[in-house]
């Protein structure tokens, strides 16, 4: 068993790492929100969010679509709508099972995602490379630690194949 020495010092510890990973999440936010800045005119928030998800899994029915983002499919149905007037995604019978429909990206939503990843992962690096190597290696370490305890897959190179955040666009599944 622990003493209240020990205790304390594993209080203090994740106090301080919570408050720097605060910390960071700000300055994460303000880059997101900046890659964001030359597309703001064509989409909100929440429907790059939603046009990520479809990036990141592919395409989807609405209400898993809906249950991916969190909201309820009737203001993921709204989302849809307008980024399908937007020529951003658009639905398709589901080859699988002909009585539904999917969404998908467009290749115009699939080159908006790029394109604001793109930019974030150019910030990103920016901020990174004004670190010393040692503190990179470390900060690799705790990130990679960080991610897998909140279940978040690995972001993949930046000459990989896949899509920018990680997922292929595999074939649809029964599901989903």
């Amino acid at each position: 068993m622990a003493d209240k020495g020990e205790s304390a010092e594993r209080f203090d510890d994740v106090e301080a790492v919570t408050r720097a990973v605060l910390t960071a999440s700000r300055l994460l936010v303000a880059v997101s929100a900046q890659s964001l800045a030359a597309v703001e005119e064509r989409v909100t928030l929440p429907q790059f969010r939603l046009l990520v998800v479809l990036s990141m899994h592919g395409p989807a029915k609405l209400v898993v679509l809906a249950e991916r983002l969190g909201v309820n499919p009737s203001t993921a149905m709204r989302m849809i709508d307008r980024l399908i007037a937007a020529g951003l995604a658009d639905r398709r019978t589901n080859p699988a099972n002909r009585r539904e429909t999917v969404l998908r990206l467009t290749d115009d939503g699939r080159v908006l995602v790029e394109d604001v990843t793109g930019r974030r992962r150019r910030e990103i690096e920016t901020i990174v490379t004004r670190m010393a190597p040692a503190r990179r290696a470390a900060l690799i370490d705790a990130l990679t630690a960080f991610n897998e305890a909140g279940h978040e897959p690995c972001a993949p190179a930046a000459d990989s194949a896949m899509y920018p955040l990680g997922w292929t666009d595999a074939p649809l599944l029964r599901g989903g």
